[in-house]
């Protein structure tokens, strides 16, 4: 990748992801270490619900699959973003 692409993609991260604030940004990385270990979904929320009440996700029946995509998202650009020796 050259450096036109690289930020063309970081752009495009940006607004798929959207800006979160620290707390937020703490929730969803808690979400993915969950799921890494190898929990649902439905079971990650809950466990990190608990750990970050004031970031409490309460999806409804049909946002869930939307909730695994977008965290999906994130932890495949968590990656990248290791690959490329970058940070968030």
């Amino acid at each position: 990748m050259n450096v036109n692409e690289i930020n063309a993609y970081l752009q495009r991260a940006r607004e798929i992801i959207g800006d979160r604030s620290q707390a937020e940004i703490d929730y969803d990385n808690s979400v993915i270490a969950h799921l890494s270990a190898g929990m649902d979904i439905k079971r990650a929320i809950r466990a990190v619900n608990q750990e970050y009440p004031e970031e409490a996700l309460k999806p409804g029946a049909d946002q869930w699959s939307d909730l695994a995509a977008r965290y999906n998202y994130i932890r495949e650009h968590k990656t990248i973003l290791k690959r490329l020796g970058m940070s968030e």
